[in-house]
């Protein structure tokens, strides 16, 4: 029934009772109306201070990686990297993260250094998830394709110091290959050829490895009084000695390291390391192989419950508070990716 439909009271004549205009009524209550919407724009609109952590994507790692010019033995099982979503609160999403349990809340202090942006923080992430990448290689490569004794020419970039005279010039990935057009045959013989370049000189350096392919970037060396040399500040290693490329998408941090170093022994071995299950992990891998703890390790454990994991790889600073929350998928403590690998021969994996 509409207010224009409203019955006329019997006890009352009709020209002598009336509610008002039926529009100024509907006026009145859409007035009322505006703050309360203005309110709640406001809490949608109005970031926080304050991050959301929640479960994120877990993904098979040995599809996102690429291998050429080497045999390799493609399993029929799963190994995973877990990551997690994040997000600046708005109030809506405090009040969601607060109502679940697998969502937490960290200040912004927290998540971004003091001065910096969320764009650069971004491109801070996927710079370490490059670094992973190459890390993990490089453990997977030295124990199981007598990796570095075999190698390409030129000199890979692992990382890349901020605030460095290659920074956002070079980044981790790029192959030097040439330095003012003479050729690059190691890490060691890049070093030579930047300390003999001309002081001030910009040097030019060609650099392989980018999806477009070669080209020519111009640094100038700064001399460092400590190691009393000149550098343009990146850390190379050997160059891999097969097409070696991983897709990390939009995933960012070094905590995929060790699934990543995982994926590449099966792919490099005969056999199936998983035994057909599927095993979750994460943890920030060294050249070495030592597995680091990583944040957000309960909303990693989460994810990788969703999909399905029945074992969940964590480094063994984190494994505890893995456990807090697993139900029913069992944790394997990790100090090194060769613990991972022995749990999984031992497991049954080949």
């Amino acid at each position: 029934m509409t207010t224009e439909e409203l019955p006329v009271r019997p006890d009352l004549p009709s020209s002598g009772w009336s509610s008002g205009p039926p529009a100024r009524r509907r006026s009145k209550k859409l007035l009322a109306l505006i703050p309360v919407l203005a309110l709640a724009f406001v809490a949608y609109a109005v970031r926080l201070p304050y991050f959301v952590i929640g479960p994120g994507p877990a993904r098979d790692v040995e599809p996102l990686i690429h291998v050429s010019g080497t045999q390799t033995f493609p399993s029929g099982g799963h190994l995973l990297l877990t990551a997690v979503t994040i997000r600046q609160a708005n109030a809506y999403d405090l009040l969601g993260a607060w109502l679940d349990p697998a969502s937490s809340v960290l200040p912004e202090r927290d998540i971004l250094a003091p001065g910096e942006t969320q764009e650069q923080e971004t491109q801070v992430a996927r710079s370490e998830m490059d670094t992973s990448k190459i890390d993990a290689a490089i453990v997977a490569l030295s124990g199981f394709a007598n990796y570095p004794a075999e190698h390409g020419p030129g000199a890979l970039v692992e990382a890349v110091d901020p605030g460095a005279p290659a920074d956002g010039k070079l980044f981790a990935g790029d192959v030097i290959v040439a330095v003012d057009g003479a050729s690059v045959r190691s890490p060691d013989d890049l070093g030579k050829k930047i300390e003999a370049g001309a002081a001030g000189k910009a040097l030019r350096l060609t650099v392989r490895g980018r999806p477009g392919g070669a080209v020519t970037v111009s640094v100038v060396p700064r001399y460092e009084p400590k190691l009393k040399r000149r550098i343009v500040g990146v850390r190379t290693v050997q160059n891999f000695p097969f097409s070696l490329t991983i897709e990390s998408g939009d995933i960012g941090g070094p905590s995929a390291g060790l699934m990543w170093t995982l994926g590449l022994v099966d792919l490099l071995t005969p056999g199936d390391l998983t035994d057909g299950r599927k095993i979750a992990g994460t943890g920030e891998i060294g050249p070495d192989g030592k597995v680091y703890p990583i944040g957000g390790v309960e909303e990693k454990v989460v994810a990788a419950q969703r999909a399905g994991a029945a074992v969940f790889f964590a480094p063994a600073q984190d494994a505890p508070a893995a456990r807090a929350v697993a139900h029913g998928m069992v944790i394997v403590s990790v100090k090194t990716y060769r613990d991972a690998l022995r749990y999984l021969h031992r497991q049954g994996g080949s």
